[in-house]
């Protein structure tokens, strides 16, 4: 007689944002994954209540909201971070001192977060992602390809829209395409950012952004040549596809050994 295996035991940071509630959902709809700990920022007005109450669903999950960092850390199988850059580091320091893997979805870390990722993954499997939808991942590798082949005398332009609320621009997941097409030129994004105070610079990248309204996600990437102009488009019509990668993530990196990962690494992309 085969037995199904286990839930995926996850703690979750950021649980009472937009995502953090995707992800309650997610977790809740799936006999995959179980959550053991939701926790928020200090100053939330809801901490103490049920996490399935606030993220909408039917019925009380019976998981209070808390602040504590390490918070079902100890029966946790990995963790996701959902949360705000000024807080991802102590959710690290949290995690690589409980041996637990996190996923980051969080964007606009400093680069002294960045530092502590490369700490903390000495330790523990970390894998920080500006975006976890399949489709952007996949856009990603053609945009690399894409600047690779074509002369570098097409102008790389990336617009990307999103809800009024997002606090970083450009967003992660536009620098991410941006670091893809340089890559693609051989270059680093942060030698061809290009500048809007004068002339475009030959082999510049440039990057245009709309906030406003309820946007899920909208990226399209510009290469425009001598009399003619290449345009890819990723949009993202619901928010739940960046909650199931997000989940599809964690379930690869629990048990992972200590390193850095992306998404490239868990959808196999090469």
């Amino acid at each position: 007689m085969t037995h199904a295996n286990p839930p995926i035991r996850m703690a979750l940071y950021g649980a009472t944002g937009r995502m953090g509630h995707g992800l309650i959902r997610a977790i809740h709809d799936s006999t995959d994954y179980r959550l053991v700990a939701a926790i928020a920022s200090p100053g939330s007005p809801v901490l103490g209540s049920d996490a399935g109450t606030s993220a909408g669903l039917p019925s009380p999950l019976g998981l209070a909201l808390t602040s504590h960092v390490a918070e079902g850390l100890d029966e946790a199988d990995v963790a996701i971070d959902f949360s705000i850059a000024g807080a991802v580091e102590s959710h690290l320091a949290a995690c690589a001192a409980a041996g637990v893997g996190l996923v980051i979805g969080t964007t606009g870390l400093s680069a002294q977060t960045l530092i502590a990722v490369e700490e903390a993954s000495l330790r523990i499997p970390v894998l920080v992602a500006a975006n976890t939808s399949l489709g952007i991942n996949l856009l990603a590798q053609l945009i690399e390809k894409t600047a690779a082949l074509l002369p570098k005398d097409y102008d790389i332009e990336i617009f990307e829209a999103h809800h009024r609320y997002k606090v970083d621009a450009p967003s992660g997941t536009a620098l991410q395409l941006g670091s893809a097409a340089a890559r693609g030129r051989g270059e680093t994004l942060e030698a061809v950012d290009m500048d809007r105070r004068g002339a475009r610079a030959a082999g510049s990248i440039g990057f245009s952004v709309l906030r406003g309204g309820d946007i899920v996600g909208e990226h399209t990437v510009y290469f425009a040549g001598p009399g003619e102009r290449i345009e890819i488009t990723h949009r993202a019509h619901d928010r739940m596809t960046f909650a199931y990668g997000a989940l599809r993530a964690a379930a690869w990196l629990a048990g992972r050994p200590p390193g850095r990962y992306t998404m490239a690494d868990v959808l196999e992309l090469g």
